[in-house]
């Protein structure tokens, strides 16, 4: 799957992470991790550089921020850097000049190993021959474990009237806006998550992530969507980098043809949608959003 890297106009070198035992915020924006490449684009703007040598490093210069991943949208921590006490490659040219509080105390150049914050971790770090760390290292706790609720991914009933769809590529766009970027339509789908709650066969994301896994298929397939939320739409924009596409398809490569738009009859239930962007969908389907008063184009 391509890195994509857009232009983000950069925020400015005072940063500010606090960490907490509820959450961590970058600059007053909360964040978790597994965290997305383009999350990091929209609070650091345009990566300096981006190298691959055995995992991508994506390296922030002016901020002293860098972060290292094998999949641009599964990120697991990032990483401020403090002094030169390393003989690594792929660093920042500067030091990291921002501030990180842990319960509101600033701990940035603190002497300590360790923060365990329940679902994170902040560590310093030490390159092998040298006391001094070179880095703090901010990111997901492999040893926290957090029960996922028995009824979580059950496809529950609504008690009130939903949506009928004829498009099963029209529906994935709209609960792309509404569970991931509006985050009204909740549980936020999690394929990870997903293939440890599923207790009827065991999935292996490595050996069937390259082509649809049949119950993660039918799960949004079958996902009722209020109708409440048809006003909510304005504009839907598709493209393989989605959140969508990305538990559908894990290691998908964008020239799938899976969830293209066949036709565009439910588009007449969202009276606010003035606007489509689509890289999954049939010919026809430009022409016909257009004459419906819809700007639509491909990506």
């Amino acid at each position: 799957m391509s890195n994509p890297i857009e232009k983000k106009e950069k925020p400015g070198n005072q940063i500010l992470i606090e960490c907490g035992k509820g959450q961590i915020k970058i600059n007053g924006l909360k964040v978790s991790f597994p965290i997305h490449l383009n999350t990091l684009q929209d609070l650091f703007g345009e990566p300096s550089k981006q190298e691959y040598d055995l995992l991508w490093q994506v390296v922030w210069d002016e901020l002293g921020i860098y972060v290292d991943y094998g999949s641009w949208d599964n990120i697991l921590n990032m990483n401020f850097l403090l002094s030169s006490n390393h003989e690594l490659r792929h660093f920042p040219t500067r030091f990291f000049s921002g501030q990180i509080t842990i319960d509101k105390k600033n701990v940035t150049h603190d002497d300590f190993a360790e923060f365990d914050l329940k679902k994170h971790k902040v560590r310093k770090l030490t390159y092998k021959g040298y006391t001094e760390p070179y880095s703090i290292s901010i990111g997901k706790n492999f040893d926290y474990k957090e029960e996922i609720p028995k009824d979580k991914y059950l496809i529950k009933d609504l008690t009130e009237e939903q949506i009928e769809f004829s498009d099963f590529g029209f529906k994935l766009s709209i609960i792309q806006e509404l569970m991931y970027n509006k985050e009204l339509l909740k549980p936020k789908f999690d394929l990870y998550e997903f293939v440890e709650w599923y207790d009827k066969r065991e999935i292996d994301i490595d050996k069937e992530g390259h082509r649809p896994i049949p119950e993660v298929t039918q799960y949004f397939k079958d996902l009722p969507i209020p109708k409440k939320y048809t006003s909510d739409i304005t504009e839907i924009y598709q493209d393989g980098g989605n959140d969508i596409y990305l538990q559908l398809l894990r290691y998908g490569e964008g020239w799938e043809d899976y969830w293209d738009i066949e036709n565009t009859e439910d588009a007449k239930q969202f009276p606010n949608l003035k606007k489509a962007v689509l890289c999954y969908a049939k010919e026809n389907v430009i022409d016909e959003f257009n004459k419906m008063g819809i700007e639509c184009e491909w990506l």
